[in-house]
């Protein structure tokens, strides 16, 4: 008896030329013309944020099909990592090649929600790139993790306006993943993945071998 064939399911390949056009290619920067790499990126259902070489973030809203840009002020460098996050208000947190985290508060048109944009900084803690960046479903904590280990919780207060930040967690190789749900933070490094207790700061390993 012949086997029955497996589903077949067929995807279609779309170029986002309008996201694309709408990022430049290259910038002026006094003499010289620098080319801009696109350099992160994450999606949801109303926005999609990338990151590029040249420090900036450029948000597309999904339902007004229009690009909004924020930057980092000083420095130019890299963006390495971005998170959106939608909730009660819309936020998309950034993370760069030195170690700097920007959280941004997103302006929204429907009643009740957030009406002016607004910036956080998770600043002199992170000294080395930005590897992984994790929300709490609520948007009041957000977990960053740097190619040195070092993993750092920042809760944010967004109707006062305040970022505490602090160092939870030291692991001796690079954080690749953050994932945060019922006060337990998933965290993967270059070596093992472990779970971290936030309330109790207590670790487990998850298996019992080091990842060669």
């Amino acid at each position: 008896m012949a086997s029955v064939a497996s589903a077949v399911i067929f995807k279609e390949f779309c170029p986002l030329y309008y996201l694309l056009n709408a990022i430049p290619t290259k910038i002026q920067k006094g003499f010289r013309s620098i080319v801009v790499y696109l350099t992160a990126l994450d999606t949801n259902g109303d926005y999609i944020a990338v990151g590029s070489s040249i420090g900036m973030l450029y948000l597309y809203c999904r339902h007004l099909n229009q690009m909004k840009k924020y930057n980092f002020e000083g420095k130019c460098e890299s963006i390495t990592f971005v998170k959106l996050l939608s909730c009660f208000d819309d936020l998309v947190a950034a993370g760069t090649a030195s170690g700097r985290v920007a959280v941004f508060q997103l302006v929204s048109s429907l009643p009740g929600r957030n009406k002016q944009l607004r910036r956080f900084d998770v600043a002199g803690i992170h000294k080395s790139s930005i590897t992984a960046l994790a929300w709490s479903p609520n948007g009041m904590k957000l977990f960053s993790g740097d190619d040195r280990g070092k993993i750092v919780y920042s809760a944010l207060d967004l109707d006062q306006g305040i970022c505490n930040s602090s160092l939870v967690l030291e692991e001796p190789s690079s954080i690749v993943q953050l994932d945060y749900n019922q006060k337990v933070l998933l965290v993967s490094t270059l070596q093992r993945t472990l779970l971290f207790y936030t309330e109790e700061k207590s670790v487990k390993q998850v298996g019992t071998q080091p990842r060669k």
